[in-house]
Formats: C-alpha cells, sequence, structure tokens
C-alpha cells in the first residue's frame, strides 16, 4: 500500500517508521528541508520537501498514486487543507486527519475530505470510559458520518441470552465484533449475547439511539447515555 504522510514531527516519523516495517511503500512529505536532511538517514521511507498545502507541490509528490494520505502536522487548519486536497483534487481513496485541538473535531468530517479524524485527547477519554462503563454508549472512533461505538452489556440488556438475528439491530448499524473475556468473537446470526459482552457497532448518528434500545433499554435512550463527544 502507498501511503503519503504530510508533516514530520514526532507523530508524522512514528506513523512513517511503523508503517515501514509493516512493509508498505511511505512518501513523507516535509515543508522544512533541514528537518528532511536531519531525518533522512534515520528512516527508510522516500522524502520530498513541499508545502502540503500547495496543489502544485502535491502533484509533483505524486499523490495522485498513494492509497492513503494521512496528515499528521501539528497544525489543525493545515491538516484540513491537506486533506480537503487530498480527497477533491487528488481522489485519494482513504483520508485520515490529526485532530491537534480537541474543539476543532467537528470541522473533521467528510466536507473537508477527511474519512477518519484521530483526536488523542477524545481516543483517551473513550478508552477510559470503555473500561469502567457498562450500560452506556461509548464512541471510539469516527468514519465519516459513521462511528464506531462501543457497548458493554449489563445484566439487564435486551440483548443478553438473545441470539444476533434476533436482536433487532438497526438497518443503519452493524456489529463488526464482540469480545468476551477477551477473546474477540466475529458476529454471525447466531451468536449469543451473554452479559458483561463488549460489543462493538459501526452507526450512523441517526441510528444510535435505535442502537441504545436494542442494547441498553428504554432508559438508556430517555436518560441519554453517556458518550464520548465527536463530530456528526
Amino acid at each position: 500500500m502507498k501511503v503519503a504522510i504530510a508533516g514530520a514531527g514526532n507523530v508524522g516519523q512514528h506513523i512513517a517508521e511503523d508503517l515501514r516495517q509493516g512493509g508498505h511503500d511511505v512518501l513523507v512529505i516535509e515543508q522544512d528541508p533541514d528537518l528532511v536532511a536531519m531525518l533522512r538517514p534515520r528512516y527508510d521511507v522516500r522524502w520530498f520537501v513541499a508545502d502540503a498545502c500547495e496543489p502544485d507541490e502535491l502533484r509533483e509528490a505524486g499523490l495522485e498514486e498513494v492509497d492513503v494520505v494521512v496528515a499528521a502536522t501539528g497544525d489543525d487548519e493545515d491538516n484540513l487543507v491537506i486533506s480537503l486536497l487530498a480527497k477533491q483534487e487528488f481522489a485519494v481513496p482513504r483520508v485520515i486527519a490529526r485532530v491537534n485541538h480537541p474543539s476543532n473535531q467537528w470541522l473533521f468530517n467528510e466536507g473537508w475530505g477527511v474519512d477518519v479524524s484521530v483526536s488523542t485527547p477524545h481516543l483517551l477519554t473513550a478508552l477510559v470510559e470503555e473500561a469502567v462503563q457498562v450500560g452506556s454508549i461509548v464512541r471510539l472512533l469516527q468514519f465519516g458520518d459513521a462511528r464506531l461505538v462501543e457497548v458493554t452489556l449489563a445484566d439487564d440488556s435486551p440483548a443478553v441470552d438473545r441470539p444476533l438475528s434476533e436482536v433487532g439491530v438497526p438497518r443503519d448499524a452493524t456489529v463488526v465484533a464482540v469480545i468476551r473475556e477477551r477473546h474477540v468473537i466475529v458476529p454471525r446470526g447466531e451468536t449469543t449475547m451473554k452479559p458483561s459482552d463488549e460489543v462493538l457497532i459501526l452507526v450512523t448518528p441517526d441510528a444510535e439511539d435505535s442502537v441504545k434500545a436494542v442494547f441498553i433499554g428504554a432508559s438508556g435512550v430517555d436518560s441519554g447515555a453517556e458518550s464520548v463527544q465527536s463530530s456528526s
């Protein structure tokens, strides 16, 4: 897979190295030539000195040939511009953007060309809540207009002791995994839900209340179960 990373700060460097070790073709775009000269001997990836907010320079870097763009600079405005250019000018299939300031999370959506946004504070909060909450929807990640959410089933969940095919998962939601006693179960129609199961669900915002009703119950919808706030 060909991946272009915009920004060679600490985050960009680590992503580049991890992807290179995974066997991917990695291109790092960085506008500071001195930084590139310093990092080039350390990382066995392709380097291109350019301003990733300039379409002509991105074209020269060959952005139209990559499968994934990661906007990893330390500036949210730059990451939004890079994402929009990658999607609209170069039709990059997958655009992932780093959110530096949590209050800007709502901007990182499909309108700006972002397929997946990563906000470290929101993700850390989600992981804390995922570890301690039972019977609440916890939003883990945002994928364009869809969200990956997690719910740990309480003893009185309407889904408990019922096969997935009979639970009534709404059309705009998909159960992607069930984690039971640290083991991942690939869900099928006959998979029976159990108390304390951690259920991972890909859901659109419009279907989230229906998901709450299915896996938490009517009280979860009425009370507005706690969740990590993210853009919609």
